[in-house]
Formats: structure tokens, C-alpha cells, sequence
């Protein structure tokens, strides 16, 4: 089950993974009308990287939607002092929100996990009339280090099928999910550097990581040293990264 593929991955998920960019927040607080009266649904929020940035620039009402319990139990630990924040254990499909209770729904780095004609179909239950959906990722720009990170993943990693699940990350290929095709793109720089821990780190925190004990986490945690190692400068790689944010009407 999607639900369970991220057990055991919360603390280096929370650690490792690259935030968003203040261009980015500037853009949904500004163009696309975000503002401390909002209330969102953070759908598939894992361990709360969204979610806290959201909370941070104002929000009214913030509900952080996610089913996995260790990513939920790590979002609380840092979230559940604010009282605008409630945790809830459901699905993307099956918020249990009530019906037309948030203005905007956030999916960061969790859409391709999701049913999308059931979560379309609860997106339009929840949201209040006029509300949007906005999808965010932040995407690998594709690099000599990107390449050889993906090859050491097909390598140790039978689940690996692309970043981000293999989805094209094309305004066409979430056309079918906005309302009358219509989607709309915004791209932001996100320049992601990494010392040897985050790196390996990173690459750790992906649902088709290799855990401790398993017969491939030697060799894939040796390989991924050895490439830092390659492209280390002063200590740490440059990862090339896009926001890129996907948002509309369903």
C-alpha cells in the first residue's frame, strides 16, 4: 500500500529534503490569493515541509492530510503547538474533511501517489466554490550528477521507476485533472547544496530506498558516497532543482 512505503523514512524525509523557495510563497500569498484567512487542506503533507512554510506566512485553518503514521507523528512533534494546525490520519481520496470547508488544496511532492480521478472527485467535495488546487514539485534538473544518482537507483532500487514515480511533470500531464483542461504553470529556481550526509540522506529518504539491513543498503550507501565524492566542492554538491507549481480549478 502507497500508505506504507514511507515507514521508517520520516526523520531522514523531515532532515534531508529540499524546502521551497521565497519566491515561491511570494507567488501563492500574492498571485494566486493565499492569505491569513485561507483555510487549506495539505494533502499527502508527510512530515510537514509545506505545511510549517504555509503556517509560517498565515493561514486561518491548516489541515495536514496524511496516512502514513510515522510521516504524521514527525509533523505533530514539530506542528502540533499551533493551534491553526490539525493532523488528520486519511487518505487523499478519503480526506473526512467536511464538504466545502477549505479554500485552496496543496499537494507538495505527493500527487503521483495518488488515485487522480478519486482525488479530483474529493477535491471538488471539500473545496469551497471558486477554490483551487495547487500541485508543487520540486524537480531535478537533469545534470551529469542527476544521471548518475538515477543510474546507482536502478541499480539498488527494483522500485525505482524516475523521480517523482517516473510522472512527466508537464502542464499537459495534469491537464485531465483541472477543470476544463485548464492549468497553469509557474517554474522557480530552488538551488539545493548538500554535504555528504544530506546527500546520502536524500537519496535515503526516497520511498524506494534501500532501508538498514537490507541486502542492497551497503552497496547503495558506498555508491552514493563515491559519487559526492566525484562532484564535491568545499565539502558538499550543488543540486540542481525547479519548483515548479501546478494550479487551477478541478
Amino acid at each position: 500500500m502507497n500508505e506504507e512505503k514511507f515507514n521508517g523514512k520520516a526523520q531522514l524525509y523531515k532532515a534531508y529534503r529540499p524546502a521551497y523557495p521565497d519566491e515561491m510563497l511570494d507567488f501563492l500569498y500574492g498571485e494566486l490569493g493565499l492569505s491569513s484567512d485561507s483555510a487549506v487542506a495539505d494533502v499527502g503533507a508527510g512530515t510537514g515541509i509545506l505545511t510549517a512554510l504555509l503556517l509560517s506566512r498565515g493561514v486561518r485553518k491548516m489541515y495536514a492530510v496524511e496516512p502514513n503514521a510515522d510521516m504524521r507523528q514527525a509533523m505533530e512533534a514539530a506542528l502540533a503547538h499551533d493551534p491553526r494546525f490539525s493532523a488528520v490520519d486519511a487518505s487523499a481520496e478519503n480526506t473526512g474533511l467536511p464538504a466545502g470547508s477549505v479554500d485552496f488544496i496543496t499537494a507538495a511532492q505527493a500527487f503521483h501517489w495518488f488515485d487522480r480521478a478519486r482525488f479530483q472527485t474529493e477535491c471538488r467535495r471539500i473545496l469551497k466554490p471558486g477554490g483551487k488546487v495547487i500541485v508543487l514539485y520540486n524537480n531535478r534538473v537533469e545534470s551529469p550528477i542527476v544521471s548518475e544518482n538515477a543510474a546507482i537507483n536502478r541499480t539498488y532500487c527494483p522500485d525505482f521507476k524516475g523521480f517523482s514515480g517516473g510522472q512527466r511533470q508537464t502542464p499537459e500531464a495534469f491537464s485531465g485533472f483541472f477543470k476544463d483542461g485548464c492549468v497553469a504553470c509557474k517554474t522557480f529556481e530552488n538551488p539545493f547544496f548538500l554535504d555528504a550526509d544530506g546527500f546520502v540522506g536524500r537519496s535515503l529518504s526516497s520511498s524506494y530506498a534501500p532501508k538498514a539491513g537490507d541486502k542492497a543498503y551497503a552497496a547503495y550507501v558506498a555508491s552514493l558516497h563515491a559519487l559526492f565524492r566525484k562532484y564535491a566542492e568545499n565539502g558538499r554538491v550543488f543540486m540542481p532543482y525547479e519548483t515548479h507549481v501546478y494550479y487551477g480549478e478541478v
